[in-house]
């Protein structure tokens, strides 16, 4: 690397610029994420919810989109669903979850436009070391969650909810809750590595930018 940028790498403009798109980045992924039907869609058949449920897939589609509406900034105030009884504790649990979803939403409106255009600025000033940083910083975070869950996903998804909630809502009674039994764990498994995936194409993104840069700099300065 040349010695110009590798000091760059580590001024504190770009470490703050980066760290904030790194933000924006993981934002726009779990938005995305919640918002992209089609992997629970394809997890009816590949985790065989019907059979595991014991509920059509018309009735499975139904009560999952009235949950997703539910957690859209322009969704319904109250969770309903059209086959299914909640309990008190249910409910409660996913007003909670409701809550953590639109803070996401709403930081998003905010973090990646400013993602977008500190992106399209740096790509202006042709700053390489920028696009070296944000290459790495997420990458850092895709391996550190990713290695995790590899190892002991049971282990992630009970801290994950221990940290982001203080009670035991989230241990559902499917007797009083039957929309558990249409949310298998696999799929928030399976929701995990999209974000993670997604999050890994913008680091790799930023990589490919890194060096286009880099090269228009070499060349520049034959």
């Amino acid at each position: 690397m040349n010695p110009q940028i590798r000091r760059s790498v580590f001024s504190w403009k770009n470490l703050v610029a980066a760290f904030l798109c790194t933000l924006g980045i993981f934002s726009m992924a779990i938005v995305f994420t919640l918002h992209f039907r089609p992997l629970y869609y394809f997890d009816i058949d590949h985790l065989d919810i019907p059979a595991t449920s014991g509920y059509s897939e018309e009735v499975i589609r139904r009560n999952y989109d009235e949950l997703i509406d539910y957690n859209s900034i322009s969704g319904p105030s109250r969770l309903t669903f059209s086959d299914f009884i909640m309990s008190e504790k249910g409910e409660i649990h996913f007003e909670e979850v409701k809550r953590i979803f639109l803070n996401i939403e709403y930081a998003s409106f905010v973090l990646v436009p400013l993602t977008l255009l500190l992106t399209a600025w740096q790509i202006r000033k042709k700053n390489a070391p920028f696009f070296a940083v944000l290459s790495a910083f997420p990458t850092f975070l895709v391996v550190i969650v990713g290695s995790l869950v590899a190892l002991n996903w049971d282990f992630c998804f009970v801290l994950f909810h221990k940290i982001l909630f203080r009670n035991d809502y989230w241990i559902f009674d499917p007797a009083c809750d039957p929309v558990i039994t249409i949310l298998p764990d696999a799929y928030f498994l399976h929701a995990a590595a999209l974000i993670l995936l997604c999050v890994l194409a913008a680091s790799l993104f930023s990589l490919l930018l890194f060096r286009l840069l880099r090269r228009k700099i070499s060349n520049s300065a034959k």
